[in-house]
């Protein structure tokens, strides 16, 4: 079962000074598992999704812009880092790792972490 999840798109500008960490790359370290949920990047809204302990979420970016994404909390991205893919370029895809317990994971655009539209939430059954 592949549930999307769009998450809505607008161009904005970057900004803000001073240095925050950047967000960690990969899917957190660990394998991946089956694919259970694809959340493409869009304009038309955010929705959540939901998969098994042991499958992967597919991340689509179909934006005109660069994405950053990383796990909750913001700037630490420590809650699920199976979500930290980092960078997605237009029309590039990443799979996250695997989840290994069942939970609900918040992620965001880490470069622009308070536009709700780039943040979405991932439950783990």
């Amino acid at each position: 079962m592949t549930a999307v999840l769009a998450g809505a798109v607008a161009a904005c500008g970057g900004g803000g000074g001073g240095s925050s960490p950047t967000a960690p790359s990969g899917g957190g370290g660990g394998g991946t598992g089956p694919v259970g949920a694809t959340v493409t990047i869009t304009s038309t809204g955010t929705n959540s999704v939901t998969v098994n302990v042991g499958q992967s979420v597919a991340i689509v970016n179909n934006d005109s812009r660069t994405h950053n994404i990383a796990s909750n909390p913001h700037p630490a991205h420590t809650d699920c880092p199976a979500l930290n893919v980092g960078i997605l370029s237009p029309g590039q895809s990443k799979t996250t790792a695997a989840f290994t317990a069942a939970r609900t994971c918040g992620f965001h655009d880490h470069d622009d972490p308070g536009d709700s539209r780039w943040m979405a939430q991932v439950t783990v059954r």
